[in-house]
């Protein structure tokens, strides 16, 4: 069947909402995005709708979409990340080919413009029920190299909360720990596979004025002056998820320690805290995603903590030459 393909445009959103719904109906993830996500994900700064996004069309109906994203640094290479959605009913050889095809060709333009002879990488994620995308991935050269699981935690039966060193007190997020924290960010992630440098806005866009954002229960560590972020929590709420569940969650975007307070137990404590004032305003659950290859150790720190395993996530490279 022949579509008709344009590039996406942020009144696509309402049409991109329906098309996810219809695809969580046939392999659920556990993510539900309505308009509003939509739109503020294709706001992104790394986001070039015109030049990097595209859609396929069978009349008015929207059966297929590509969005490049760009990243903040290409260090060591560029891991540009590929984000589609196809329609159960229009899945074929072919049209995989034709999203692999575009999204190779758009990568190599976005890549061009940001870093010109860096190392390029693409990236995509497959759930672990999203076998025909995982196998149009395989067919197009992509390799399996890295998982992730989803994790939640049920609040209300929460193990004791560990009690952080003494010294140390709980910051709700502030807008005056916005720059500190993205410093401290990038350093303690510097050093994750698959991580990449946030800048200003950037985090400005996807943390601290993003709509999800829930700086209420988001908590810092500070150094003993107030010029340095220590560790950190950032905390997440996504209304669409409990508009779809009828469960109310928390979702923990980011977990860290600079590296000289790691080994004390900081990062179970402060997220510990954070689950018992979640607990208070109401949340009954809380999930976060994690590389289970991580440095860090940060399943065992999340499992501590309460959470527990729920689905996979395979990651996908494709090294340019």
């Amino acid at each position: 069947m022949d579509l008709l393909w344009r590039p996406l445009t942020l009144d696509d959103a309402p049409a991109m909402a329906e098309l996810v719904a219809i695809t969580e109906k046939v392999e659920p993830t556990g993510e539900h995005y309505d308009a509003a996500d939509l739109r503020e994900l294709m706001s992104s700064p790394n986001v070039d709708l015109t030049g990097a996004s595209t859609s396929g069309w069978d009349g008015e109906r929207l059966v297929a979409s590509g969005i490049v994203i760009r990243r903040g640094s290409a260090d060591p290479a560029h891991m540009v990340r590929f984000e589609a959605l196809t329609h159960p009913d229009y899945r074929d050889d072919a049209l995989g080919e034709h999203l692999m095809a575009w999204f190779a060709e758009s990568a190599k333009r976005v890549h061009e413009k940001a870093f010109p002879g860096a190392p390029l990488e693409l990236h995509a994620a497959a759930h672990e029920d999203q076998r025909w995308f995982a196998g149009t991935l395989e067919r197009a050269g992509f390799r399996h190299l890295r998982s992730f699981v989803d994790m939640r935690a049920d609040l209300a039966s929460l193990p004791p909360a560990r009690p952080l060193p003494p010294g140390f007190e709980p910051v709700p997020y502030a807008g005056r720990y916005d720059e500190l924290t993205r410093l401290a960010r990038n350093a303690v992630f510097a050093d994750h596979w698959g991580s990449a440098e946030q800048s200003p806005e950037m985090w400005r866009h996807q943390v601290s004025e993003s709509k999800d954002f829930r700086p209420e229960l988001s908590f810092l560590l500070l150094s003993p002056a107030g010029d340095e972020v220590l560790a950190f929590v950032l905390s997440a709420y996504f209304a669409s998820d409990e508009a779809a569940t009828g469960v109310r969650e928390l979702y923990v975007s980011d977990v860290g320690t600079r590296e000289s307070l790691r080994g004390r137990g900081i990062a179970s404590a402060l997220l510990g805290y954070t689950l018992e004032k979640a607990k208070e305003q109401g949340f009954e659950r809380s999930a976060l995603n994690v590389d289970v290859d991580n440095a860090q150790g940060a399943l065992g720190v999340y499992e501590r903590c309460g959470y527990r395993t729920v689905q996979t996530w395979a990651g996908y490279v494709l090294p340019v030459t």
